[in-house]
């Protein structure tokens, strides 16, 4: 590792709360401690997210699709509530942790979406991000007018162009724009105000929004695609990079890569954040914690994986009858699959430890692609310190495979340990979202 790619000694890694309805694991309301684990409401999303200020997390971030697969509701509990209102009625009853949610390229239109985002900075005084993805889900295609999903090389050229059209929407106000004078009776400085007037191959986008430049200027832009295409996105645009990365030499090497291509698009390298996904189960033992693990997998179901790992690979399926799940893996569906990189890493295990369709399945389907953690939280700990103070990581995407019940044991035993070692901050520092991840505010262009 070369010097600059260290972590800076002012610097603490980063802690993004991923928050998937009971938890991440597919059979978590099976084993949820609720007595009847209907529809969630507003209450637990409450809960969890004041939790997690008291763990001093820096930012809690809903995953979204505009598509559901059919076979989904049967198995796992559905909780998936617009995000950024979901985020709204967050802001008021929390204080200092990022609100950040999922929003497609493919499936949005671009003043809407900047305006919406925009919104929630405001009402949180600054506190909201934007996870952008093309949405590799078939399924989604058939909810909008475009009937037809689109290849992986259109929707990131979609998303492109759909970024910058969102950036010049959020720039259309200078930051001194709004003047109020009751003195002259002029509210806002015409000459301050600046309609994109965009039209591009994808979008056309005339006026601004009506209301000011938000507190960061731009929302906190996050990204999760880790095809190529997808780190060229995140180096041109993206704050944070959330990303399934499995071992430290890994992590290292997709931060560099990230860290390079920022570079390359006149950025500092140091304004980029890479936050691997990092699931786990937590027990005051081992045995307290594989006993939680094995109950998890004990309550799963194998035709829910079946049919999940096709559809995580972007296959648009509701059976699995055409595949024989002990015969010869079907390389030809994973290979056109819409999600290029997890079908190739399907693939690649397939060929190379030859594995079956069930086999692959049972490895993929649940925990797709990342960082797996079962143990004490003395453990976890070391191996956060271990992959931030390495340079393979600035910090990590939380997925608890149990909410709350993970999560409380993170922010009550996890986060002190890791607090005393420097590794993460003691409390929330003042500010906005940017702030506290001590990035900068994106000035206006117009200044």
């Amino acid at each position: 590792m070369t010097a600059h790619e260290t972590i800076p000694t002012d610097r603490f890694a980063h802690l993004n709360l991923f928050v998937a309805g009971y938890g991440y694991h597919e059979s978590s309301w099976k084993v949820s401690t609720v007595e009847h684990p209907g529809m969630l409401d507003l209450d637990h999303f409450v809960d969890i997210a004041r939790i997690a200020e008291r763990g001093v997390i820096d930012s809690l971030f809903f995953a979204d699709s505009p598509g559901v697969a059919e076979f989904r509701p049967r198995f796992m509990a559905q909780s998936g509530f617009d995000p950024i209102d979901l985020l709204a009625a967050l802001a008021p009853v929390t204080q200092h942790i990022g609100l950040a949610a999922t929003a497609s390229t493919t499936y949005s239109t671009p003043w809407d979406l900047a305006r919406r985002f925009a919104t929630l900075d405001h009402l949180s005084r600054g506190r909201a991000g934007w996870n952008i993805v093309t949405t590799g889900s078939p399924y989604a295609a058939a909810n909008f007018p475009v009937q037809v999903h689109p290849d992986h090389a259109d929707r990131y050229g979609i998303a492109e162009e759909f970024v910058e059209v969102v950036l010049k929407v959020w720039d259309a106000w200078e930051d001194d724009a709004v003047v109020a004078s009751r003195t002259t009776g002029i509210w806002a400085d015409a000459t301050s105000l600046h309609a994109p007037h965009h039209r591009g191959e994808h979008f056309s986008v005339a006026g601004f929004l009506p209301i000011a430049r938000s507190p960061q200027g731009h929302p906190v832009l996050a990204q999760a695609g880790s095809s190529p295409a997808g780190v060229a996105l995140a180096g041109r645009f993206a704050d944070l990079v959330f990303t399934p990365q499995s071992t430290m030499n890994d992590g290292i090497t997709f931060r560099r890569r990230i860290r390079d291509i920022a570079a390359a698009n006149g950025r500092s390298p140091d304004s980029i954040r890479t936050l691997p996904g990092l699931s786990f189960v937590l027990g005051s033992t081992e045995a307290e914690a594989e006993a939680a693990w094995q109950r998890l997998e004990a309550a799963s179901s194998e035709e829910f994986r079946l049919l999940n790992l096709l559809h995580i690979a972007g296959v648009h399926a509701d059976t699995t009858g055409e595949f024989d799940p002990d015969g010869p893996f079907p390389y030809h569906v994973f290979e056109k699959s819409t999600s290029t990189t997890f079908g190739a890493a399907v693939c690649a295990a397939a060929r190379a430890d030859g594995l079956t369709f069930r086999q692959a399945a049972a490895r993929f389907a649940t925990l797709p692609g990342g960082l797996h953690f079962t143990g004490t939280p003395e453990g976890l700990a070391d191996l956060i310190e271990s992959w931030w103070r390495a340079g393979g990581a600035d910090g990590f995407t939380l997925q608890p495979l149990r909410l709350p019940a993970d999560l409380t044991l993170f922010a009550d035993h996890v986060v002190p340990i890791l607090q005393h070692r420097g590794v993460v901050q003691g409390g929330y520092s003042p500010g906005t979202l940017r702030d506290k991840l001590q990035l900068p505010r994106p000035p206006s262009p117009y200044a």
